[in-house]
Order: C-alpha cells, then sequence, then structure tokens
C-alpha cells in the first residue's frame, strides 16, 4: 500500500459525476448554491464558479498548498512536528480565501488542490453521507479494491506497506533523509487522501475508461480536456510512439505515483517511488515509455503533457 495523493481526485470527480447523472446536482451548479458563502475573501466569489470549474482546475482558486507558512508546517521542515495533526476542510478553505484568486474562473488553467476540498465538501451536501462513505459505496465496494482505502482523520498504513522517505526541504542540497510514512489523512483529504496499491489503481482506471463507472455521456465529459491536456480529474497524455493514455499522478511526503489505461482499457500502469528526491518528471515518463512504447530505459523521451502534474509534487511536496 502507499498513498496515492492527487490520484484520488479521479475518484472524487467520479462520484460528483455519478450524482449528476442521477440528478443530485449538475456540474455547472455554481459552488454558492452548495456551500453558501464558503468561497469568498479577496476577490474569491463562489457564486462565480462552478462545480465543473473545481474538477477541471480553471477556478482560478488559489491552491492552499502554494501557501508559504502551510507548506513550511506541513510539508517541509515542520512536518515531523505536525504530521499527527487533523487538519479539516474548513482549515484548507481559510488558507486559500486568505489569497487573491490565480484569476477569474474559466479564463485559464492552474492546479489547485483547493477546488477538491470543495469538491468533496459538495460530494457530502449533495448526498447527505461524507465524501469518504461515497467513494466505498460507489467505487471501492464494487470494485473489490480491498488494498483501497479513505483513512479520513486517522495515520494508520495499513500493511503491507513501503516506507516513504523525504528530505521535507525544497533546497536540492540537503542531505538528511526523514521516514515520512506516518501522518494524518486529514491533511490532504478530497484533494489526496487515498491509500491504495498498484493492483487496485490498475483495475480502478480499466473499470473507469471501460465505462464501468460511468455512463457514456457522463465519461465524455470526464474526457473533455482543455489545452493543459485535463479533464475532470483526468489527465489525457501521448506517448512518443502515439498512444493515448488517460490517468493521473500524485506526490504525497515521501509518496509520488502515477497510473495510466489506454485508451481502449487494454492496458494499465499504475507505480510508486517511495521517496520524493532525486525524481524528475522525466525519470516517471522513462517508466511510461518503456510499458507502452518499449522504449529502452536509457533513452530520453520527450515532453509530454502530462509533466506539469509530476513538476507541481516535486515544487509543493503534494499534488
Amino acid at each position: 500500500r502507499f498513498r496515492v495523493a492527487s490520484i484520488t481526485k479521479t475518484f472524487v470527480a467520479t462520484v460528483l459525476l455519478q450524482l449528476e447523472d442521477e440528478g443530485k446536482l449538475s456540474l455547472d451548479d455554481t459552488v454558492e448554491k452548495w456551500l453558501p458563502g464558503v468561497v469568498r475573501g479577496n476577490g474569491h466569489d463562489g457564486r462565480k464558479i462552478t462545480v465543473r470549474q473545481l474538477l477541471n482546475h480553471t477556478s482560478g482558486i488559489y491552491n492552499y498548498t502554494d501557501d508559504p507558512a502551510f507548506a513550511r508546517k506541513y510539508l517541509h521542515e515542520g512536518f515531523l512536528k505536525h504530521r499527527y495533526d487533523t487538519v479539516p476542510p474548513a482549515y484548507h478553505i481559510k488558507v486559500a480565501m486568505a489569497h487573491p484568486p490565480n484569476f477569474e474562473p474559466g479564463k485559464s488553467f492552474r492546479y489547485s488542490n483547493t477546488g477538491y476540498v470543495l469538491a468533496g465538501l459538495i460530494i457530502e451536501k449533495a448526498s447527505g453521507t461524507s465524501y469518504e462513505q461515497q467513494v466505498r459505496e460507489r467505487i471501492i465496494n464494487p470494485l473489490k479494491l480491498r488494498a483501497t482505502h479513505n483513512p479520513g482523520n486517522t495515520h494508520h498504513m495499513p500493511q503491507p506497506s513501503s516506507r516513504a522517505y523525504s528530505k521535507l526541504t525544497p533546497d536540492p542540497t540537503a542531505t538528511k533523509v526523514h521516514d515520512v510514512t506516518v501522518m494524518n489523512g486529514s491533511q490532504g483529504w478530497a484533494d489526496g487522501d487515498i491509500i491504495s496499491s498498484a493492483a487496485d489503481l490498475n483495475r480502478f482506471y480499466k473499470a473507469l475508461i471501460r465505462g464501468e463507472l460511468l455512463s457514456p455521456k457522463q465519461l465524455t465529459a470526464m474526457k473533455t480536456t482543455g489545452p493543459e491536456g485535463y479533464g475532470l480529474g483526468l489527465f489525457k497524455t501521448e506517448t512518443t510512439c502515439g498512444t493515448t493514455l488517460w490517468g493521473h499522478s500524485g506526490g504525497a511526503a515521501g509518496s509520488l505515483s502515477d497510473a495510466l489505461t489506454t485508451e481502449d482499457g487494454s492496458r494499465q500502469l499504475a507505480f510508486n517511488a517511495n521517496g520524493d528526491y532525486d525524481v524528475t518528471p522525466a525519470s516517471f515518463q522513462r517508466v511510461v515509455e518503456a510499458e507502452f512504447c518499449g522504449t529502452e530505459p536509457g533513452t530520453p523521451p520527450k515532453a509530454t503533457t502530462d509533466a506539469g502534474a509530476d513538476a507541481h509534487v516535486l515544487r509543493t511536496g503534494r499534488g
């Protein structure tokens, strides 16, 4: 098992698309409709932001993990002291609202973990139950993902698991390495709390892309991408040999992951690096190229549209 971090976002988007298909909400609803008064301050206005814009990162809402104080306390040097802290969704949102938005809603793309915290709260309002219960009942149990769960407000890491290692600093000259396996799951919540395995992630993405979880209309909506190659909780990327892949990457302290599937669902790849240093987007892409193109591991790959997700992970400590 390992922390899949932002791969969680595909699970969240899938639940919201299912709720829309059932008529319980619309992705074109405003955030204000479901969370009155929550997205306000410093230019943020939930009346102008839709649920869809949360999912495709076009809301402009400030990404709370970019906040320097939050990063120091929970991602970098303060991690060991605060790893057991409970961090409720309201705190993530408060941090984000203390900053101005990155742009007007719908005008650009910028990855925002805050958007998925809000998406988790909307799931709870629309369903009447917890975000965790919705993921469990709609995805984990039907697909029999026995190694997958939401840790909630606990620091438990089920076994067997790898250890996770980090230098807990963006300083490339740092040498001390820390075991960061244990942390409170609430610190990522709906933007990145899920614990899973490579086998379970392969099963999930295979079922998703083959239409076992979403209707054709909803799957088409999920796969409708903007210039950055991002749909609704799902990245689209092309290998150097022309294979189209769908999936997501993720990064938590000491844990970098990628999960991908071919367009027809015939082949999947999921893998994890249990250290968040000395790893680059290019090194991850070499694994992808080797799997789907048969490229020799030492062959430098061309850049792909998915590199931005891994770059975000390396920059912020969580993505």
